[in-house]
């Protein structure tokens, strides 16, 4: 869906789009049984071995983000499902007019008792003047359910060396379990990115910045070899990871996008021992 823009007011159509799906137990496997698709959002289901939980990909059709658009995105693992959700590209936000609103993403992940989900998005690419306001909301029904996600970001298209001077970046994630929030982990970044990113205390010159969060009755066991696999990162990669009364958190700071990448497969590697990273991953 796109709004379109008012002759001689010098307003830009905007992309919306929104997409719902629920994850469903039926024997021995887990199948989508609800999808509903509006505007810029599909959502895809390659075919898989039924022998493993299915990967529903997602796709943003307008092939990007600009000021004003407004996703939504929400997703619910019954009790005993098993799946996870990935993006089937980088999502790009462009360049935005000053006086233009923000980029709107709003995702909701709901996951029932004894339910696995998984949340694997692949990396959010802002350009120079992007401006984008994203909150990812995790709801746990209670300490059986068990949660794998990720948020990456890489601030400019590096490869083709490009820097983010100037934009918005305003991400916040919230977890919720048995209807309390447990953690909420804001970023909030504006004005002069460039100087914000080369502070020690932010990112110490690293273009590239993720935090994978997961939850679970199992998840302490994952924290030390975690921690491994950060220490043995590439060169040009950091991180730190924590867990505490059932949840594991880790930030990373790299100095591209690839070097995160492969670091972040290697943690899934740890947090998704018997699954594959998506194939989407790896194309």
């Amino acid at each position: 869906m796109v709004e379109a823009g008012l002759a001689g007011t010098g307003r830009l159509a905007r992309s919306v789009g929104r997409l719902a799906l629920a994850f469903r137990r039926r024997g021995a496997r887990t199948v989508l049984f609800e999808r509903a698709e509006a505007g810029a959002l599909r959502v895809r289901l390659p075919h898989h071995d039924p022998r493993t939980p299915p990967v529903a990909v997602t796709l943003n059709n307008a092939g990007g983000l600009a000021g004003g658009d407004d996703l939504a995105v929400t997703v619910r693992w019954e009790e005993g499902a098993e799946a996870a959700v990935a993006s089937a590209a980088a999502e790009r936000v462009y360049r935005a007019r000053a006086e233009d609103p923000p980029a709107r993403v709003r995702v909701r992940l709901e996951v029932a008792a004894q339910a696995s989900a998984a949340w694997l998005p692949q990396e959010t690419i802002l350009f120079d003047a992007a401006r984008l306001d994203r909150e990812t909301r995790i709801v746990l029904a209670d300490s059986s359910a068990r949660f794998v996600g990720l948020e990456a970001v890489v601030f400019g298209r590096l490869a083709r060396g490009e820097v983010m001077h100037t934009g918005l970046l305003r991400d916040r994630i919230v977890l919720e379990r048995a209807g309390k929030p447990v953690l909420i982990d804001p970023t909030r970044l504006a004005g002069d990115i460039a100087a914000a990113l080369d502070r020690p205390a932010v990112a110490g010159g690293g273009r590239a910045v993720a935090a994978i969060l997961a939850a679970g009755p199992d998840v302490a066991a994952a924290l030390e070899p975690l921690r491994e696999v950060l220490a043995r990162a590439p060169d040009g990669v950091a991180g730190g990871a924590s867990c505490w009364d059932g949840i594991l958190f880790a930030r990373l700071v790299a100095r591209d996008g690839l070097s995160l990448r492969r670091t972040l497969i290697d943690a899934l590697a740890i947090l998704r021992p018997a699954q594959d990273p998506p194939r989407v991953w790896l194309c």
